[in-house]
Order: C-alpha cells, then sequence, then structure tokens
C-alpha cells in the first residue's frame, strides 16, 4: 500500500526546513506520495504542492486578522481529505496557530501528526500545552531545553536539533568579502531589516539612520543591507543590498543589526557580534507582553541563558540607542567584541551538529508504523 504523507508550511521559513524533511523522506520512502502546504523549496524537493504559502503567512495578532478567510477555506478543505482517508500522517512545520486547529482536525479523523518546530509556549502561553498534548502524537523540537518544558506536560518531545546547522556551508569571510568587491581591511556592518513587509517598515528607518549616522562619523566604511528579493530600501543608495543571500551579508559583517527571530541564531551560527531589535503592531506588542513568561526575546539569549546580546523593544528602536549600541562591537578587539563572541561560542555548542531533517523523517517513519 502506498505511503501517503501531507506536510504543510505557512511561511518561507518552513517551506526551506520542510524541503529538507521531503527530501530525507524521499531518501527513506521512495514510494511515498507526499503533498504540501508549502513553496517553491518543498516542490523543488519533490512534494505536490496543494496550497500555496503565499497567501498565508502573517505576523502577528493584528496583521492575521486579514488573513482568516484563507486560512478558514484551508482548514476546511484538509479536515475534508482527512476525513475521507487521504493521508497517513500529517507533518506540520512552525506556523503553531493555524497548526494547532489542523492538529486537531487530523486526530479527530485518526491521523497521526508530527509536529516539527515545537510552538514556543514556554515563551507565550505555557497553559496551552494540555491542548497541544490531545492534538499531535510526537514533537520534534530545533531548541535544546524545549524537550524538559513539553515532557513535563505530557508531550512526547524529541530534540532533533536545529535545521539551520544543515543549511550549506557558509562562504568564509574572505570569500564573502572577495564576492561582494569588499577589501579585507573595510569595517563592515550589516543590516537586516527582516522578510516579513511589516518588519521591514518598522525596522528598516532606524537601522538606516544608524547607519548612516555610523558612515558620518567614519566608524565603519560599508553598509550591506541583507534584502529580499521583493523589498524597496529607500535611502540605501550609498549602501550594498544582498537579497536573498544572508549567509554572504553575515560571513562579510563585523557586526549586525538583526530583527528577533532565526536571523540571531544565523548570526550566532556565524560567530557575528549582533544588536537585536524588536518592533510590532503596537497592540500586538502590548499583548504580547502580558503574555511573555521569559526574560529575553531573541533564541541567542534564551539558548545561553544569559544576555549575551543586547535587546531593544519597541520604542527602544531608535536610531540613537541603536548607534550606542552597536557602536564596541565594531571594534573586533573591544571587551564588548570579545564577550560577545564567547556567549556565540555557548550557543553553537549547545545546538549541536547537522542531521535534523533526517532526524523528523525518521519519527515519522515510526509514527507510520505505529
Amino acid at each position: 500500500m502506498t505511503v501517503r504523507i501531507l506536510i504543510t508550511a505557512g511561511e518561507p521559513s518552513g517551506d526551506l526546513h520542510g524541503a529538507h524533511v521531503v527530501r530525507a523522506l524521499r531518501a527513506a520512502l521512495p514510494t511515498a506520495v507526499i503533498d504540501a502546504v508549502g513553496g517553491p523549496r518543498m516542490a523543488a524537493a519533490g512534494a505536490g504542492i496543494i496550497h500555496p504559502i503565499d497567501e498565508l503567512g502573517a505576523m502577528g495578532l493584528v496583521e492575521i486578522v486579514h488573513k482568516l478567510p484563507v486560512h478558514l477555506r484551508l482548514l476546511r478543505r484538509l479536515r475534508r481529505a482527512f476525513r475521507a482517508g487521504r493521508y497517513d500522517l500529517l507533518i506540520t512545520v512552525d506556523y503553531p496557530g493555524f497548526h494547532l486547529r489542523l492538529a486537531e482536525a487530523a486526530r479527530a479523523a485518526g491521523v497521526p501528526v508530527l509536529a516539527y518546530v515545537a510552538p514556543q509556549l514556554w515563551a507565550w502561553r505555557p497553559g496551552r500545552a494540555a491542548r497541544w498534548a490531545r492534538a499531535v502524537d510526537r514533537l520534534a523540537v530545533i531548541l535544546p531545553f524545549e524537550t524538559a518544558f513539553f515532557a513535563s506536560r505530557g508531550i512526547e518531545a524529541t530534540y532533533v536539533g536545529h535545521p539551520l546547522v544543515d543549511r550549506e556551508p557558509s562562504p568564509s569571510r574572505e570569500a564573502a568579502r572577495r564576492e561582494l568587491g569588499l577589501g579585507a581591511d573595510r569595517r563592515v556592518l550589516a543590516l537586516f531589516p527582516g522578510s516579513r513587509r511589516g518588519e521591514v517598515a518598522r525596522l528598516w528607518p532606524p537601522y538606516r539612520d544608524a547607519a548612516r549616522h555610523l558612515l558620518e562619523e567614519g566608524r565603519i566604511d560599508e553598509v550591506l543591507v541583507a534584502g529580499t528579493a521583493w523589498g524597496h530600501y529607500a535611502g540605501a543608495e550609498t549602501m550594498q543590498l544582498v537579497r536573498d543571500r544572508p549567509a554572504l551579508a553575515l560571513a562579510a559583517a563585523d557586526a549586525v543589526l538583526a530583527k528577533s527571530g532565526t536571523t540571531t541564531l544565523e548570526a550566532a551560527l556565524a560567530g557575528v557580534p549582533m544588536v537585536v531589535a524588536y518592533r510590532t503592531h503596537p497592540i500586538t506588542y502590548h499583548v504580547a507582553m502580558r503574555l511573555l513568561t521569559v526574560p529575553h526575546i531573541s533564541l541567542v539569549n534564551l539558548i545561553a541563558g544569559a544576555a549575551i546580546v543586547p535587546e531593544l523593544r519597541q520604542s527602544e528602536v531608535t536610531t540613537e540607542r541603536l548607534v550606542r549600541e552597536i557602536g564596541p562591537l565594531l571594534d573586533p578587539d573591544s571587551s564588548a567584541a570579545a564577550a560577545q563572541r564567547a556567549g556565540l561560542a555557548l550557543v553553537r555548542e549547545r545546538v549541536g551538529g547537522p542531521g535534523a531533517s533526517d532526524r523528523v523523517a525518521q519519527l515519522a517513519i515510526e509514527l507510520l508504523g505505529s
């Protein structure tokens, strides 16, 4: 009998992580039918796309309201597919709001569920763990401290490692600078204003102005903007745009202004000192801070268990504050840069080695055989 698997994502990062899982499943189960709610990366990996992710992704409580009709239509469609017995296994990748409801629909129809990339209940709403325990069969977690958290709440969780470690090796500093036309002695600041339109709209202006200030003072020589293919970055005429190649920008940089999220861990894996910023809709921020149960917003600080990188939130994200925080990190010989690099080394050690996707595929095979 042909095994049929549905793997679902809701945004580009999930499409990327899901693509690695699809390849691992293809290697382990070559005759399986793998459908996906995904994007171009999962399609290239060999999944049949039954719904594109383009209309799904949103960040924040306010922003996602406009996407609700699309989510509800997709949920109804997949619920019918589960009831019709179309799938033997559901694998969800991140995107917890939608995926909790989708997992519940699958379990109600007798379809086992493997959730990859845990919902951050340890940060926001630990009380929802009971609902997740009823909705999923297994949880594949990517942060080392998550296993104990979920196990204590009755959810079978397996630490599989972080998918970022499975990416292609980053270029060396020398190779990255050579490709970007930057001299070895140039002082380089990289700006990472995010990949979502809301993030870019809120973070780009203060990032740009901070970079301009540092250029005018002569404290840096070059500015790289880690942009998206579609992004417009007003006022970046004196800066170099590096579109859709974040690893290249990181490898060439002396320091980074990073948006909160996966970018901080990417910078940590690259060993690049950073300042982290978080800015969202005021209502979203107000609600989020009321729910927050951890002392940090960056993955780097959460994994380290200490404030090794500066974090700026909402009104703190100003040109003056960014300049003040990033300044000492631009000097590789400064005590601030040395201390942060030591902290980043600890984070890399705790994240561990490659193989996350293969471990997820093995968990999937175990569920299919149970």
